[in-house]
């Protein structure tokens, strides 16, 4: 109780949402001892309407040290509200994963995997086809943000991010872009989730709107 006090006399930019969560949601919330931590789980929990079990293990799996936007006074891309890494279920979490395997966990756990991704996302297909000329592709995944009002490409990759990765959601961007989203749309993002990053590569990325995360199985 004296805990929550505390929290309370200084938490003013949280206070005003400290009825909306039931005394089992402080008492995960409480040992965090970090002002920023804890409202950003009171905020996840009531935006999302978590249970005190659901908002346990958000907390368990680090969720707020895998998110890179912290400062609440910035506005927050969408970026920064994906996680990193990204948490895969599987019984196996020491096998190493081809990318069949990477894109059948996550479509036994879609939900899962859309709470990993983060708020606003919609699952709109897997595999998705597109044709360019006389040749056929297929997008891993694509999903509506519904936050950000954009379509968001998914490309899994088992490897270290590689250039030729850039190039090749760059132009299923810019095909989604050109015949799938519509005018009120804002333009499409590309996520490639892989099992390392490269900094080197991105630095030579110039479209803003692709960003990278890693995996990590479970």
């Amino acid at each position: 109780m004296r805990q929550f006090y505390l929290l309370f006399e200084k938490g003013a930019a949280v206070r005003h949402l400290f009825g909306s969560l039931t005394w089992t949601h402080y008492k995960y919330l409480l040992p965090l001892n970090d002002d920023k931590k804890i409202s950003y789980y009171i905020n996840v929990a009531i935006s999302q309407n978590l249970s005190y079990r659901e908002l346990n293990e958000r907390i368990k799996s680090n969720e707020y040290e895998r998110i890179g936007y912290k400062d609440e006074l910035e506005e927050p891309k969408i970026n920064t509200l994906i996680k990193n890494p990204i948490i895969i279920k599987t019984n196996n979490p020491n096998e190493e994963l081809s990318e069949y395997t990477l894109h059948q966990l996550i479509l036994e756990n879609i939900d899962d995997f859309l709470k990993e991704l983060g708020i606003g996302f919609t699952y709109i297909g897997s595999e998705v086809k597109i044709k360019m000329g006389d040749t056929y592709n297929y997008i891993d995944f694509l999903f509506l943000n519904t936050n950000y009002n954009c379509y968001v490409v998914i490309e899994l990759k088992v490897t270290e991010l590689k250039a030729e990765h850039l190039g090749q959601i760059t132009k299923y961007i810019n095909y989604v872009n050109k015949n799938i989203k519509k005018s009120f749309h804002d333009n499409t993002v590309g996520v490639i989730i892989c099992k390392k990053e490269n900094k080197f590569v991105m630095e030579y990325c110039t479209n803003p709107k692709i960003f990278t995360t890693t995996y990590k199985t479970s």
